[in-house]
């Protein structure tokens, strides 16, 4: 299914009205339509504030039902399960991996805790034997922690070295589906400049220990979320496209990524969709640029997802994907905003990206909004946990019809 193409807003369910185009589908591997370069002009139309009213709750589909899991945080981030069900949080702003725990499954956070302080704009967190892996802006660390009770039981272990900085400092790990290999994100320094570091703007691969480090995947803008897909063990990645080409150019996406391929920035996007200001271009690279899987539509902003493995939820959530979706700030009118669900099949995206947690732009046209998606997890019970650094919340979504 296509969505709508027309411009103006339309009712697509869940309470969420969106413009269009919105562009999201599964691609199959064509080449979608899609419009000219600068066919609109670039807007900044980023929210001035993102705290919600009190008492506010996103809303979800029929039969789900949401409540606040834990708050107080400074910019909570990333979220991780750890195998003992332990939540970790990434509070970026704090500088802190914080744990949460629910022991008498109340559905909030009953105890609370800090792992490790004193981090770089720590992001990604991968559980890997007995450590608790941390991606810091400029290196990955990890600490040695005791998996029943997820106390840590060692200072910071220096993994290895990553770009800092830059335009986009957030990075993201996940560990092989066999635990042997270990991938990291890191994302570009600007918006379509050539990178000197090559490692910018790619996925990389590495041992345990850091060492054999090489890139996996290029081309990739800012892959903000990264994830090992469960049943068959391919790595995907959610990519924060570029910017100023337009309301409807490009679209973000979710992808799976192989080793060596070439995703298009910053010489072109979706395949071969060449960036006419970047100078001077490498047709050679365009030529075997991969269409991504997924187009989540322009300027949403994906940021972690995660594939639902639990069992609390129907039937038809299982196996797929949820995206947190933070919103665009350079489109007229707002996209993005939810968590947003792609259904999946034998392991590959089955169904166009649907709105799940919405709610969150009560006027499409207002400068306000209620709160920015940032990280997503399953946690123990098979409830979905999902972070606003808008807010500064955990929401915890559940189903009881």
């Amino acid at each position: 299914m296509k969505l709508p193409q027309q411009a103006g807003w339309f009712f697509l369910g869940a309470g969420l009205f969106v413009s269009g185009p919105t562009m999201a589908q599964v691609t199959y591997g064509k080449k979608p339509d899609l419009p000219a370069p600068f066919a609109t002009k670039s807007a900044g139309n980023g929210p001035d504030k993102s705290t919600p009213p009190e008492g506010f709750l996103p809303t979800v589909p029929a039969g789900f039902h949401v409540n606040i899991f834990a708050k107080d945080f400074k910019n909570p981030r990333f979220l991780a399960s750890a195998p003992n069900g332990d939540v970790f949080v990434a509070d970026t702003g704090a500088g802190e991996v914080v744990v949460l725990r629910d022991p008498q499954r109340t559905g909030g956070a009953q105890q609370r805790e800090v792992f490790a302080g004193s981090l770089n704009r720590p992001f990604g967190i991968a559980f890997h034997d007995d450590y608790v892996y941390i991606a810091n802006t400029g290196e990955v660390v990890r600490f040695h922690y005791d998996k029943q009770t997820s106390k840590r039981l060692g200072e910071a272990e220096h993994v290895l070295d990553l770009p800092p900085g830059g335009g986009h400092f957030s990075r993201t790990i996940a560990f092989s589906a066999d635990g042997k290999k270990l991938f990291m994100s890191v994302g570009s320094s600007s918006n379509i400049d050539l990178e000197k570091d090559q490692r910018r703007g790619a996925v990389l691969i590495s041992d345990p220990d850091g060492k054999d480090a090489r890139i996996y995947a290029s081309g990739l803008r800012n892959a903000v979320g990264l994830a090992i897909e469960p049943e068959t063990g391919a790595v995907w990645v959610s990519v924060n496209e570029r910017d100023e080409l337009g309301d409807n150019l490009p679209p973000d996406f979710l992808t799976s990524i192989v080793d060596g391929g070439f995703y298009g920035w910053p010489y072109s996007y979706i395949g071969n969709n060449v960036d006419p200001r970047v100078k001077p271009q490498k047709p050679e690279l365009v030529a075997r640029a991969i269409i991504p899987d997924v187009l989540l539509g322009p300027h949403v902003a994906p940021l972690q997802f995660a594939f639902y493995t639990g069992q609390q939820f129907p039937a038809q959530y299982r196996g797929g994907a949820f995206v947190a979706e933070h919103g665009s700030w350079n489109r007229a009118a707002r996209n993005g905003y939810e968590v947003a669900f792609v259904g999946f099949k034998d392991g590959k995206a089955s169904a166009d990206p649907v709105p799940f947690l919405t709610g969150f732009v009560s006027d499409p046209k207002g400068n306000s909004v209620n709160g920015r998606p940032v990280g997503v997890t399953a946690a123990a019970d098979g409830a979905l946990l999902v972070s606003d650094d808008g807010a500064k919340v955990i929401y915890r979504i559940s189903y009881q019809p």
